[in-house]
């Protein structure tokens, strides 16, 4: 996979290991983008998990990115750190809508565990019934680049 440096001469080039170090362990928000019907973007903060060189996102099927989605198969992404070192990746990505329940099932709790530690908590509860009732889908992104930056070593 192609790594650009975001900041060139401002910060260290990443491999695309730590890339991928840093999108595992990471459980900052991904901001994700797509673009309406009417060409205007749209950004909506969520959970995601990395896995498989592919980024993971559960969401209504009727919501507004699983829609924009649908029609474009294309989205930006965005997850960076405020704090000390600051980092982040970022970058472009086709995207799917996976139909199988099994499937979504098992990457919602992966999700649901990596940002609430238990499948028992409301959130978690709520998404995996929505999953189970066909109401919730996964996103999942295979990102065409990435862009890093670190400010640290």
């Amino acid at each position: 996979m192609k790594v650009i440096n975001a900041i060139p001469g401002l910060g260290p080039d990443l491999s695309e290991q730590q890339v991928r170090n840093f999108l595992e362990i990471s459980k900052l928000n991904l901001q994700i983008a797509t673009i309406d019907s009417k060409g205007d973007p749209n950004i909506h903060p969520v959970w995601y998990l990395f896995e498989n060189k592919k980024l993971y996102v559960a969401t209504p099927k009727k919501s507004k990115k699983a829609q924009n989605a649908l029609k474009h198969h294309l989205v930006y992404y965005s997850i960076d750190d405020e704090k000390i070192p600051y980092r982040g990746v970022k970058g472009k990505g086709t995207v799917n809508l996976l139909d199988d329940v099994k499937t979504n099932l098992v990457i919602g709790e992966k999700i649901i565990l990596k940002y609430t530690g238990s499948l028992e908590s409301d959130i978690g509860k709520f998404i995996i019934e929505q999953i189970k009732n066909g109401n919730e889908t996964i996103m999942e992104i295979t990102p065409k680049f990435y862009s890093a930056w670190s400010f640290g070593n």
